[in-house]
């Protein structure tokens, strides 16, 4: 079987606003925020209460369901407040960092000679666990069930979306360390796919199965490559890895340092100068944001992620557990008079009816967040379809969620299916339907049910 991927079904969404090959250090930010909510699925049961002291890689609370599952700090520090919802349901741990950083020291790691066990114990203990997802479910996975694969994406097809070529370089080492320990936790193969025409760090990496990826968006998405290259079936489970937390395992491994730092993209056509920072997981998003043309009064909406999938957040927010791109567009809450019945030139659609973004498959556009239509009932066009290259009929397993037919959720395919696949199709959904909250109840049951 060729190592190719070669995806036909897709868009490549072109916004104003990508990110130069620069970086910089971001202003340090003061306060560091871990939300349980990034976590999907997991009830957190504190360790560290206000005004406990903590180092950098300490735990502060761990999975209720899974106490062996724990989540660090991402700096040393004392706990600030506690942010609690209705039933004291935990929102937010807030840190003040110390302007000198101590590290909890987990010791060096001889990845060569330890075994599976080893090196899945000194992952739990130190916090990297986190990192390491699973299919079906897109949650964080068990231990305690062996993945018949592991997928790392080192190539992002997204809107915007960081250039992992360029984040990852210099970085070899750990992420040479990182692949080694998780090939000993699988007894299948460790796929890694990067960009037919990049320049990726992983494509030296050994004891790695590279997979060379081209084609429109949705193609840099793991999802897309499971079903591609090894497609999940009943009672089969994969993990996948971030591409840039392969960074942070591969630094405690050979360092015992957790080190939280992160390279994120600041980019959207709100942002005077595009560009790289380099910053800490939970950071303030103010240190990046308010530096150039983004002033507090802007309208305009902050994301943490891509403008598919991320998470809205308020200025005086938070950087996301997960995500390496801040994405700033204008606030679409105007309303366009007849813009139903007039030609546009300025927005792109997947249909030729009044538009002409077909004519010009290179521009960039200047998209703000107006969904242009209410919600309305489903109605069948064809175009999910177009964009949906997984060998999935996303009409009709988006219905089964609705309806909560698990026998048919399953006959459908929904185990190997995460919300992030269903963003494009949300983006050209005419009825406007919420995809990817369908999508994410709908393994939430799965979960609950089935398990």
């Amino acid at each position: 079987m060729s190592n190719d991927i070669r995806i036909k079904k897709g868009l490549d969404i072109k916004l104003k606003g990508e990110a130069e090959k620069t970086s910089e250090k971001a202003i340090v930010s003061n306060f560091y925020t871990l939300r349980p909510e990034d976590f999907h699925g997991v009830i957190p049961k504190l360790i560290s209460k206000v005004g406990t002291k903590v180092k950098a890689g300490e735990t502060v609370f761990f999975d209720k369901s899974n106490e062996a599952i724990k989540f660090a700090s991402p700096v040393s520090g004392e706990v600030l407040e506690i942010s609690r919802g209705e039933k004291r349901k935990i929102l937010a741990i807030k840190i003040q960092a110390d302007k000198e950083q101590a590290y909890q020291d987990y010791g060096k790691f001889d990845v060569d000679a330890a075994d599976s066990e080893a090196i899945k114990s000194h992952l739990l203990a130190s916090g990297c666990w986190p990192f390491v997802k699973q299919r079906p479910y897109d949650v964080i996975a068990n231990p305690d069930k062996a993945p018949k694969a592991i997928f790392i994406s080192g190539y992002a097809s997204a809107p915007l979306a960081a250039d992992l070529d360029f984040t990852l370089q210099g970085k070899e080492a750990e992420l040479q360390a990182a692949v080694t320990a998780l090939g000993k936790l699988t007894e299948g193969k460790v796929h890694v796919s990067v960009g037919k025409n990049g320049n990726s760090p992983l494509v030296g990496l050994t004891g790695i199965t590279l997979h060379h990826v081209s084609g429109p968006h949705p193609s840099g998405n793991v999802g897309t490559q499971i079903n591609k290259i090894d497609p999940i079936n009943k009672g089969e489970v994969v993990w996948t890895v971030n591409a840039q937390d392969l960074i942070i395992i591969g630094e405690l491994l050979l360092t015992g340092k957790f080190n939280a730092e992160r390279i994120v993209a600041l980019v959207g056509s709100s942002v005077e100068k595009p560009r790289y920072f380099v910053t800490k997981i939970g950071s303030e998003v103010a240190t990046m944001v308010y530096d150039k043309g983004i002033t507090k009064d802007s309208h305009d909406r902050i994301i943490s992620g891509n403008v598919l999938s991320g998470k809205q957040v308020k200025p005086d927010g938070y950087l996301d557990y997960y995500s390496n791109v801040i994405s700033i567009i204008p606030e679409g809450d105007d309303y366009e008079f007849f813009g139903w019945n007039k030609p546009i030139f300025n927005k792109i659609s997947t249909s030729r009816a009044f538009t002409f973004s077909w004519l010009s498959p290179k521009k960039s556009y200047d998209l703000n967040t107006n969904t242009n239509g209410e919600h309305r009932a489903f109605v069948t066009t064809g175009t999910y379809e177009e964009v949906f290259p997984l060998d999935i009929y996303p009409m009709q397993i988006l219905k089964a969620c609705m309806y909560k037919d698990l026998d048919e959720m399953e006959a459908l395919g929904m185990y190997e299916v995460a919300p992030e696949d269903f963003a494009l199709t949300e983006f050209v959904c005419v009825s406007k339907q919420p995809h990817q909250k369908i999508i994410r109840e709908g393994l939430d049951l799965m979960l609950k049910e089935i398990g």
